[in-house]
């Protein structure tokens, strides 16, 4: 396929698909307990289920692998907690428990130690049903709502995510309830293991500590406690989005509706109505997978990366597409306040989140792309102010190491991993060097270099931490290809590290598969020395074509090979097909398959090269450029 057919097709896929108002977004695609935990959820606020039953079956069997298991991403080793609970919605959905797919999860779930091996999460969902004992859950006492954020194991020591996640969960255990599931469970319980399910998994001070509270949740009597629960409530009522969720994620939405349940809110309450109603807008149903819930949307994101793509295949500024795309991106930008301003006080916002609406949580990784898409789409005066203050706001936003995170200023605080609760990987949102990529990009996109202190600490930070290898480590995207080509990208904006910039393509040409293209799984997350190692995918494909292109060598190889991939595997209809996760929602834990990942990335690389062959300008070149 010639290359400009193969931009020209790719362009007008993208376009077809934008909304109206102006945005874009694709499946954002995880494993199968975002349906599952659904499942559970309207069991336990006692909402029926007729509606999805149908459908929510198809998706959990549908992705069913063939020796009855669940996993994190596609082609992962067999999880047992997603397969267990897989399993308890299926029960609950009514499918038979004697049928040859549901004996095979429940040899797998034996097979991995059954439910006393499964998550924290895991258990707590059976908790709620009476189908695992309160006293196997490690404490989480309300009463932190008590710590002010200079004393360890406040709220704000956690992540964004884990806090809006630990705070409804706080008040969840110290009430312990039990709810009828309507399905018996005790089978996913391997034989000898009765007693491990009375044991809290941890070592150390840390375990005693829990053993402590809880003699102490054993007291008649708690001086506090409802107060203390009082003030969670109204810490979680406070946060709720306008499209009734939390954090814009599923896990502190559906641990939210929980608690505020259990704390006297029936399902009728405009707080809980609120929230049910904001779910279905997370819900997708369709013929090909059947119905399923979204853990999250990424708008913002989506539609900033279209904007880069299709500037890069030269559509105008002036093209209605990019217009409309522009001002909404305007329009969503985030002025007021948020939990970010626990650490980073007097500073006004000027960021984005990912999602349609999660105004108390701005991200920075969003907000340096949604700068770069506003600097390549908009026109002088749009986008002037909206940019200062964005920049004003990321910069304040740095960490103390001198590099950025995701969500907040200095959240450091690894201890937080000791505590038996803390066996899902991502508790906590220090820098990283794919975020701090991406501010460096933005500021050299605005003017700025070495001699800004800002960057001139990112690129102290960046350079610390690459790997012995040339790479670089991708928190947000799978993973080291990811980070790598982030980071290229900064580097060869600011015109800086070419030493560095240098080893990162000699790691990226030995990481090519004999198939022209790259690819990496999210086993990497696991074990680093599988960086780069993978099938090859379209987006990871891209990645590495377009670290090439921003270093230069755009005549390269190794740029060339992975250009010829591209095309060969474009589709007819002017789109890619990627099975793969090459998203990172939590390292270890959490996946996700970006499905506009495999669209956006390569048309850029494609477009890129078409530019330099036709209109002699390359992307980098057109961004440098100032409005």
């Amino acid at each position: 396929m010639r290359a400009r057919s193969a931009v020209a097709d790719a362009t007008e896929w993208l376009l077809s698909r934008q909304n109206p108002a102006g945005w874009w977004f694709g499946e954002l695609e995880t494993n199968v307990t975002m349906t599952a935990e659904h499942v559970l959820l309207m069991r336990f606020l006692g909402v029926g289920l007729d509606a999805i039953r149908e459908g929510a079956v198809e998706h959990i069997l549908r992705n069913q692998r063939e020796d009855g298991s669940w996993g994190l991403y596609y082609e992962a080793p067999a999880d047992v907690s997603t397969t267990i609970e897989a399993y308890a919605a299926l029960r609950v959905l009514g499918v038979d428990p004697n049928s040859a797919a549901m004996r095979k999860a429940l040899k797998v779930i034996l097979d991995l130690g059954g439910v006393a091996r499964a998550r924290v999460f895991t258990k707590i969902w059976l908790a709620l049903f009476g189908k695992y004992p309160w006293d196997g859950i490690p404490t989480m006492p309300p009463e932190m709502i008590f710590l002010p954020p200079w004393i360890p194991f406040n709220l704000y020591d956690y992540a964004c995510w884990a806090r809006g996640t630990v705070a409804p969960l706080a008040i969840v255990i110290s009430r312990r309830p039990t709810r009828d599931l309507g399905v018996a469970l005790s089978e996913v319980v391997l034989e000898g293991t009765e007693a491990d399910l009375h044991r809290v998994q941890g070592h150390g001070f840390f375990l005693w500590l829990d053993k402590a509270l809880k003699l102490y949740e054993m007291l008649p009597i708690k001086p506090g406690r409802q107060i203390a629960r009082n003030r969670l409530a109204a810490w979680v009522v406070d946060r709720q989005e306008a499209d009734g969720g939390w954090g814009g994620i599923q896990p502190p939405w559906v641990y939210s509706l929980i608690a505020l349940n259990l704390e006297g809110m029936q399902n009728d309450h405009p707080v809980m109505r609120k929230g049910l109603q904001g779910l279905d807008g997370f819900a997708l149903h369709d013929d090909a997978n059947g119905w399923r819930l979204q853990a999250c949307m990424s708008p913002v994101w989506d539609t900033a990366w279209a904007i880069l793509a299709l500037r890069a295949a030269g559509v105008p500024r002036s093209h209605p597409a990019i217009r409309s795309a522009v001002r909404w991106l305007v329009d969503e930008q985030i002025t007021g306040g948020g939990d970010w301003q626990i650490r980073c006080k007097g500073v006004e916002c000027g960021g984005w989140a990912f999602e349609f609406h999660n105004d108390i949580y701005p991200d920075i990784d969003d907000t340096a792309l949604v700068v770069l898409a506003l600097l390549r789409g908009g026109i002088e005066g749009e986008v002037r102010d909206a940019v200062a203050r964005a920049r004003a706001w990321v910069v304040a936003m740095r960490s103390s190491n001198g590099a950025w995170a995701a969500f907040d200023r200095d959240n450091y605080r690894e201890l937080l991993y000791r505590l038996p609760f803390a066996d899902f990987g991502a508790f906590i949102d220090p820098p990283t060097e794919d975020v701090t990529a991406h501010v460096l990009e933005m500021l050299a996109a605005l003017g700025s270099d070495e001699r800004d202190p800002a960057v001139a600490s990112g690129m102290t930070y960046l350079r610390a931490t690459q790997k012995a290898g040339g790479n670089w480590y991708g928190r947000w995207g799978v993973n080291h290809i990811y980070g790598t080509w982030c980071t290229i990208a900064a580097l060869t904006a600011l015109g800086a590290g070419k030493d560095m910039v240098s080893r990162a393509i000699e790691w990226l040409c030995e990481r090519q598969n004999a198939d022209g293209g790259w690819g990496e799984t999210c086993h990497t997350y696991t074990d680093e020395s599988f960086a780069g190692v993978g099938n090859s995918t379209p987006s990871q494909t891209a990645w590495a074509v377009l670290s090439f292109q921003a270093a230069g060598l755009h005549g390269h190889e190794a740029c060339l090979r992975g250009l010829a991939y591209l095309r060969d595997e474009q589709r007819a209809d002017g789109t890619w097909w990627e099975p793969y996760y090459t998203g990172t929602g939590f390292p270890r834990d959490f996946y996700i398959n970006y499905h506009l990942y495999r669209h956006l990335f390569p048309m850029m690389a494609l477009a890129n090269d078409e530019a330099r062959h036709t209109r002699g300008v390359t992307e980098r070149e057109e961004i440098a450029r100032p409005i």
